[in-house]
């Protein structure tokens, strides 16, 4: 309430009040001074109000004291709960943590006011959780309650945590909020196999790196707690068999690393070993982290194929070996108890040229083809042995056959030699050195000797000597060689290698004469340049062809450019100028294409033009022959424009054949929208002025003389 010094009671004092929820919220009686709240206040919401009053005469309304201002105050009530802001929660804890671990912390908050008593004063108590978990009631921190809790018998809890202000007291407003507890794992548990012993059945055929069992040993633990790693720590399959770990499914895989022979071994027995690979010092107690297991492998017998002695036999012939000569014998049996006959032949892929056989029973290996080393010095062939009692099962052996080599070819020139001497070369002198080659590989290597033949030694133009290292040079016995004498000469040389028997043989050089320059490089070697005459060099006999064939070229253009420039069949542009429509598509630049045309005469349909006469028929003739043609009665010049061209076509001797057909059309004289063609616009008729185009420069020149008024029109 209030009330002013100077208010007697006598209602001449009223008051007013201003600011904050001024009249919304708060009013005041203006004759006793009595301020009240029009509604319910939250001071969550706002907790001062700045408010002003004043005291005013009631005749006058001027004020009697200054403005005062007070600030009302909201007292606080309990009308909040606490609340967690930040829940649900969820958290992990290690499985077996001892008593009092820590797990999370919760917090709630209380929107009263908390320096006016107990309203926002918290505790918090479980509701659900225990005996597992605690919270401490100040703090709201969660801590394990019970020792030893184990993740493999229940990983997850679920807690309800309450949180009430008035310390706890009856009538104090709560909150409650979950908290998802989970138990992370330790390695708490050791690896164990489900079975002491195992026991698998193999093939004996079956591959090196092929699987031959899967086994694990079981762990409660999950992750890297559960990883394991096997090893074979005992047996008799130490070095056939080998152990690896499967990391995604923590399996250990047993696999082949030797081949299995059920005639050599029909069983393995191996002491197997799993261990996790990450122990915890802390559960040592509980037990070894490790575990065995025995497996036993029992081999199967199959139906194998057989087996030769070696893998590879290699054989040795001479290529002079007559046919049916022994080179070798291979040897195969059956690996099987049965121990089957084996019956041997060759694999024709590998021998297509049939050059060997075997016999079927006992393996030899004979000459069935003359052999020649030059041809194929190794002869890689298959041979296969099957079972006589089944044979589907096909063993394959290898043989390496080298074909030793005779002396049965004889020498011959390394190369195609070009010899030249030249006109002016002197006695001694060095025109050639020839070497040999021979087909044949004596052990030794080789070794050539060369002379002339016996026919050739004394002749008087060339000499030869053997340089003694598979090498000849041949000389010159004389000067003074002309080519118009003779320009080839022919050599015969005598060569023999060293083998036993040797061989020879005769090979002819050819010399040719040659002129030669200063430094002895030949110029020319054919006799014939001598014969031609003095005026006609081999150049000019060039230039005088190029320019025959240029001739020839130059014809053949002018009779195609003549035969293009004919008239064409139909349409002619000289003689119809007005079945031509011209384009622009630019600003100007028109003047080259009007030139191409006579302007004039789009103006007349009467152009006189010249008739040719056909040398073939008459004209008397091919009208009779020519269909009447229906024209339009009334439009003369369509029907003379029919009748132009029906005579050009008769007496055109270039026009098609006679059964052919030429359709023309006429669109008629007038429209409804008139000719929208610029064309008429050159008549004198024409209302519109051109004049403006002089004045766009040169290039529109031409358009401004056709179309302009000017005196200089070209038209006018």
């Amino acid at each position: 309430q209030l009330h002013s010094d100077v208010d007697k009671g006598d209602g001449s004092i009223k008051y007013i009040l201003s600011g904050e929820g001024a009249s919304s919220i708060f009013i005041i009686d203006e004759n006793t001074g009595d301020i009240h709240a029009t509604k319910r206040l939250d001071r969550e919401e706002q907790a001062y109000y700045t408010l002003r009053a004043q005291a005013l005469d009631r005749l006058t309304n001027k004020p009697v004291e200054p403005e005062s201002e007070f600030v009302i105050k909201i007292q606080d009530i309990n009308d909040n709960e606490p609340k967690f802001l930040d829940g649900p929660y969820t958290a992990g804890v290690p499985e077996m943590s001892p008593v009092g671990t820590s797990v999370v912390q919760v917090t709630a908050t209380d929107a009263d006011d908390p320096t006016y008593g107990n309203s926002a004063r918290v505790v918090y108590s479980i509701l659900q959780g225990q005996p597992y978990f605690s919270v401490e009631p100040k703090t709201g921190v969660i801590k394990t309650a019970l020792p030893n809790m184990d993740r493999e018998a229940k990983d997850q809890y679920l807690l309800v945590i309450q949180a009430k202000d008035m310390v706890g007291q009856n009538g104090g407003l709560s909150g409650t909020t979950s908290v998802t507890v989970t138990l992370t794992d330790v390695n708490d548990n050791p690896p164990r196999f489900p079975r002491r012993s195992y026991q698998y059945n193999v093939p004996e055929s079956l591959p090196v790196a092929s699987v031959v069992a899967r086994i694990k040993a079981a762990d409660a633990d999950v992750g890297p707690n559960a990883e394991m790693e096997y090893k074979i720590v005992d047996g008799d399959g130490l070095g056939v068999f080998k152990i690896s770990v499967d990391r995604d499914t923590q399996e250990g895989i047993i696999t082949i690393q030797k081949e299995l022979d059920f005639e050599a071994k029909t069983s393995y027995t191996l002491r197997i070993e799993a261990a996790n690979m990450h122990i915890d010092p802390r559960f040592l107690s509980l037990g070894p982290f490790s575990d065995m297991t025995t497996v036993k492998i029992i081999v199967e017998d199959d139906d194998e194929p057989p087996v030769f002695t070696s893998r590879l036999y290699s054989m040795v012939v001479s290529e002079a070996a007559k046919i049916g000569t022994i080179i070798g014998t291979v040897a195969a049996h059956d690996p099987d108890a049965s121990n089957s006959p084996v019956r041997y032949s060759i694999d024709r892929n590998t021998d297509l040229e049939r050059y060997f056989n075997i016999d079927a029973n006992s393996g030899v290996i004979t000459t069935a083809k003359s052999l020649d080393r030059e041809t194929n010095a190794v002869h890689n062939i298959t041979v296969l042995a099957m079972e006589s009692q089944n044979p589907a099962q096909i063993g394959r052996g290898y043989v390496a056959i080298t074909i030793l080599d005779i002396n049965d070819n004889a020498p011959e020139f390394a190369m195609e030699y070009e010899t030249t001497v030249c006109e002016n070369a002197q006695p001694g002198q060095v025109i050639q050195k020839i070497s040999a080659i021979d087909k044949d590989d004596p052990p030794n290597g080789h070794q050539f000797y060369f002379s002339l033949t016996a026919e050739a030694a004394n002749n008087h133009n060339f000499t030869l000597q053997d340089n003694k290292d598979n090498t000849a040079t041949v000389l010159t016995r004389r000067n003074g060689f002309r080519r118009q004498e003779q320009s080839v000469f022919y050599l015969p040389i005598f060569i023999v290698d060293s083998g036993s028997p040797s061989l020879s043989s005769t090979n002819t050089l050819t010399i040719r004469v040659c002129d030669c320059d200063a430094d002895g490089i030949a110029q020319t070697c054919n006799a014939e340049a001598y014969i031609l005459p003095a005026g006609l060099s081999t150049g000019a006999l060039i230039a005088i062809l190029a320019c025959v064939l240029t001739l020839l070229v130059l014809v053949l253009l002018i009779v195609t450019m003549r035969r293009r420039k004919k008239e064409p069949l139909i349409f002619d542009e000289e003689r119809d100028i007005r079945e031509n429509i011209v384009r622009y598509d630019d600003e100007g630049g028109g003047e080259e294409d009007t030139e191409a045309f006579d302007m004039a005469a789009l103006r007349n349909l009467n152009i006189i033009r010249d008739t040719k006469t056909r040398r073939d028929v008459t004209p008397e003739i091919q009208f009779l022959s020519r269909p009447t043609f229906k024209s339009i009665p009334d439009n003369v010049i369509f029907r003379e424009f029919i009748w132009e061209r029906l005579k050009e076509a008769d007496v055109d001797p270039c026009a098609p054949p006679y059964d052919s057909l030429q359709t023309y059309a006429f669109e008629g004289n007038g429209s409804v929208a008139e000719s929208l063609s610029s064309l008429d616009s050159i008549s004198s008729n024409s209302d519109q002025n051109y004049d403006y185009l002089s004045d766009w420069g040169p290039r529109f020149k031409r358009l401004a003389d056709m179309y302009g008024t000017g005196p200089d029109c070209l038209y006018s």
